[in-house]
């Protein structure tokens, strides 16, 4: 059995994934510290007359994560012990030492704030980043929002990385991308990709003990970085024309090699089961 805390936010995604690890075989959630949402990009434009475009972009993944994750959140058994605290409250000594005395077998972080390092320094190894992308090809925010902006579907995916002291910098666990389908929409995309990300987390931290974890690969010449300011009103309109003029069939249609030129890593415990 494996002791562990999570690291968490509190909207709807991450209320399905705490709920759904805390259900499965091997592992006892003995606390997640859930942050408060005030702060996220819905909050941030709301009220915005000029942002229009990047409102309804939210609100439509809102519904999405409805679609997806709303039933399952209702009716599902909370074994997640939840913490709600306030937006980057992770690292306040009051909650580093709650964690600390805890001593938890791993500790997993999906969508909390960066952690800082006294945290990180008492938890050698044990520390594992959910990061939505593919590192190293995306890195800072909407790193599975830029490569649909960019034409590359290839790039989107989940890191699952050891913490240090960088921005999404760690020794890798394993990768994965979405299983995309010819009419998907992006937030349906982005949505099945997270229902997959827990069924991979499950076995992450079943198999933690056994996981060989692997350096980045040197990508630096296909590093990109982006930050919430990059999140404008042209770049939504850019997404939607990109689906529009039919990029995920063409993507489809040349995958496997495409999918080739953005390697990703997987962990061998996790491939031969």
């Amino acid at each position: 059995m494996k002791r562990i805390v999570l690291l968490t936010s509190s909207e709807l995604r991450h209320t399905f994934f705490r709920k759904y690890i805390a259900l499965q075989d091997g592992i006892e959630v003995i606390a997640s510290f859930c942050e408060s949402s005030e702060k996220n990009l819905v909050h941030k434009i709301q009220n915005s007359i000029d942002e229009d475009l990047r409102y309804r972009h939210l609100q439509t993944r809102i519904q999405t994560e409805k679609d997806f994750f709303a039933l399952f959140c209702k009716y599902s058994e909370d074994n997640s012990n939840p913490i709600s605290i306030f937006k980057g409250a992770i690292n306040e000594l009051e909650y580093v030492q709650q964690i600390i005395d805890l001593d938890p077998d791993v500790i997993l972080s999906y969508g909390s704030s960066i952690i800082g390092p006294k945290l990180i320094d008492a938890f050698p190894d044990r520390f594992v980043n959910i990061h939505l992308g593919l590192s190293p090809y995306y890195r800072g925010s909407g790193t599975n929002f830029w490569p649909f902006v960019n034409k590359t579907p290839e790039a989107c995916g989940v890191t699952f990385m050891k913490i240090d002291a960088g921005i999404d910098t760690g020794e890798v666990l394993h990768q994965i991308r979405p299983k995309i389908h010819a009419t998907d929409g992006f937030h349906v995309i982005c949505n099945r990709l997270l229902v997959h990300m827990a069924e991979v987390a499950t076995r992450i931290i079943q198999k933690f003990d056994a996981l060989k974890p692997m350096p980045q690969l040197d990508k630096s010449d296909q590093h990109l970085y982006y930050k919430n300011s990059d999140f404008t009103e042209a770049s939504v309109e850019q997404l939607h024309k990109n689906f529009n003029s039919g990029m995920i069939a063409d993507y489809l249609k040349d995958k496997t090699t495409r999918d080739l030129s953005m390697p990703i890593l997987q962990n061998p415990a996790l491939l031969h089961e």
